[in-house]
């Protein structure tokens, strides 16, 4: 494929329904390497006719239909955000592509006979460890794995995660400030799968359980415990949610607490997902929590909540950039109703008090500490 023809097909690609803005784009040079070096290979003969393809980490759509307009002939894909998956879904119909791709799991579904993989590169480790033990597990053995990301933002332990599970791990020339990965000749895995990690807080007396994915993995964000500290002063809800849920311990902490309630935990991320659904079995708490992917509770029926609690991100891939919690916040306006209270956790230095004000109602400052902010906001009638 011709340069200017990746232009035309990353111009056309759209975010929505993820947070746009000016400043954050659909694509980055790491898609346009691996897009590259995969044709590369191609022509070079160093993959087989009928190269099975599986694409990991995709946030828009990029690597997907780039690939089958380059001509791949089906492509199998892993998104863990579902704001990723309607992304990709929307970029496909806007380009006229309707077939070549199916969303699965990370698993075998995903990579059984896989001899080429690609991967944009996760920042956590542990979710490395878990893409790569399941490369290594599932697909084809002389599958090649070709993991790329922007340099600033890559380690030598990446390294080190892949070469765990791989013979051969061979770091490629960077271009354009986004460098390669190639792994090949996937060694024995154990029998028992990596993850999810399980582990007791003894803090919180809590059971929990993590995927790779999933931020702060088994333990306890610092905005989570701060939060936490005003569980007495939370109401008693008829139905609570915990929006943005990673693991489960807000909606874990606040059922065990209040036995009436029913609690919606509520992630984007199909493994936060799981590690909280984990979390409220190994607690006990499955028959009262229900966990759902879900996009800033857009499933949700108005006024049908009492309480949300919610510690949103502060940043977006890379940016620091306020606008998911704003989108969380105005989710929250949509759900609550009316009387029902927004707790809410962030970084001082965000000022969302205003936005609280705004699109919820009275707010008030309830505790501060020297980096947090905890407020509960009242949905105005």
């Amino acid at each position: 494929m011709a340069d200017n023809s990746f232009e035309s097909l990353f111009a056309r690609l759209r975010r929505f329904p993820d947070v746009e803005a000016a400043n954050l784009q659909a694509w980055d040079a790491t898609d346009r390497l691996l897009l590259d070096t995969a044709l590369e290979m191609h022509a070079a003969g160093m993959l087989k006719p009928g190269t099975r393809l599986a694409v990991v980490g995709d946030r828009y759509g990029a690597l997907t239909l780039g690939a089958l307009t380059l001509g791949a002939d089906a492509v199998r894909v892993h998104q863990d955000l579902i704001t990723g998956e309607r992304a990709l879904r929307a970029n496909a119909e806007a380009l006229a592509i309707d077939v070549g791709f199916k969303h699965l799991p990370l698993g075998a579904g995903l990579l059984e006979g896989a001899s080429l993989v690609l991967l944009q590169l996760p920042r956590s480790l542990a979710e490395l460890e878990e893409i790569a033990d399941a490369v290594a597990r599932y697909a084809a053995p002389d599958v090649v794995l070709l993991a790329g990301g922007r340099v600033k933002h890559m380690s030598l332990s990446m390294n080190a995660v892949l070469a765990r599970c791989f013979d051969d791990v061979q770091p490629q020339l960077a271009r354009q400030k986004s460098r390669l990965l190639l792994a090949r000749g996937p060694k024995p895995v154990p029998a028992a799968l990596p993850f999810p990690v399980t582990e007791t807080n003894d803090e919180l007396g809590l059971t929990v359980c993590a995927r790779g994915a999933v931020f702060a993995g088994t333990g306890l964000d610092i905005g989570t415990r701060f939060l936490l500290d005003f569980l007495p002063r939370m109401p008693h809800a008829t139905h609570a949610v915990d929006l943005g849920c990673g693991t489960g311990i807000l909606a874990a902490m606040y059922a065990r607490a209040n036995p009436g309630a029913r609690v919606t935990a509520t992630d984007r991320s199909a493994a936060a997902v799981d590690s909280a659904l984990a979390t409220a079995r190994a607690n006990g708490l499955d028959g009262r929590i229900e966990v759902l992917q879900d996009d800033a509770m857009s499933s949700l029926p108005d006024a049908s909540a009492d309480l949300v609690l919610l510690n949103p991100p502060f940043h977006l891939e890379a940016a620091v950039h306020s606008g998911a919690g704003i989108k969380l916040i105005e989710a929250a306006g949509r759900v609550l109703a009316p009387g029902g209270e927004l707790w809410t956790v962030f970084n001082s230095h965000l000022h969302y008090r205003p936005a609280l004000e705004r699109l919820i109602g009275p707010t008030r400052e309830v505790g501060r500490n020297p980096k947090f902010t905890v407020t509960a906001s009242t949905r105005r009638p």
